[in-house]
């Protein structure tokens, strides 16, 4: 998932205020087009943290990667919790739970379990199971297989933010993740149609460094926030470094700081 820039292969950081940038347009080109968001972007006080030059960067960023058409649309929906999340200093309130953030988050887990379930079962593997629409006992959300031996056990983490992977992980994920070999964690970011704009495995290797462990006996974590970097993150989806699906049939594109 390498970032292209005029043709050339050389691949860009995505600096934190090309991401700030990039939230910031995602954000309000839900109501404007571009021309008025920039307007918005360079002079209203509330957006003077990053310079005019900031701001192009992140638009570029955006059309490179496909997550802004030509026509100034865009491709992903960003929620309001993703900015708040990047915190007062940087111009934009902190975000507070209420019910109906937690119920888009919901919603956009659900939506790309179900777009990696069409894919799945486009690409034609005999076995293809929503277990998670059965319980949540398993600790995983789809079964796949090649074969009646042979398969994987899919956690799906599901997002709207091109500019970084955050996930949310439970103890009890983690706990079937360090003992079942088929165990692997997909990342899906959902386009505003709900289908998949990217498919990526996040590394076990990384999140078994970077669980927390517990302190004492009389306590232990139950959920844990990661911000996974590029570094962990692969295109496509392997399971025991067996690609489940070939590359090709999977959508791909330059997120998520890679």
């Amino acid at each position: 998932m390498s970032e292209h820039c005029l043709g050339m292969s050389m691949p860009l950081p995505l600096t934190d205020s090309t991401r700030r940038a990039a939230l910031r347009w995602l954000m309000l080109l839900r109501v404007s087009g571009v021309p008025r968001v920039q307007v918005v972007l360079t002079h209203d006080r509330r957006y003077a943290d990053l310079t005019p030059a900031q701001y192009a960067a992140g638009l570029a960023w955006l059309r490179r990667t496909g997550m802004v058409t030509a026509e100034g649309r865009p491709v992903v929906e960003v929620s309001d919790s993703a900015m708040g999340d990047m915190g007062a200093s940087h111009g934009v309130p902190l975000a507070k739970w209420s019910q109906a953030a937690d119920e888009a988050r919901r919603a956009v887990g659900e939506a790309g379990e179900r777009a990696l379930l069409r894919l799945l079962e486009q690409g034609g593997l005999p076995h293809v199971r929503h277990v998670a629409a059965e319980s949540d006992a398993y600790g995983y959300d789809i079964e796949a297989a090649w074969s009646g031996k042979e398969g994987g056990h899919l956690e799906v983490k599901s997002t709207t933010d091109p500019t970084r992977l955050v996930i949310h992980l439970t103890r009890h994920e983690c706990d079937v993740m360090m003992t079942d070999q088929e165990w692997s964690l997909a990342a899906v970011l959902v386009g505003m149609d709900g289908e998949a704009v990217n498919v990526a495995t996040v590394s076990r290797q990384w999140l078994r460094s970077s669980v927390p462990t517990d302190k004492a006996k009389e306590g232990k974590w139950e959920s844990a926030r990661l911000q996974v970097p590029a570094s962990a993150i692969s295109p496509g989806l392997t399971v025991r470094d067996r690609a489940l699906l070939p590359q090709a049939r999977l959508p791909s594109r330059p997120v998520w700081g890679s």
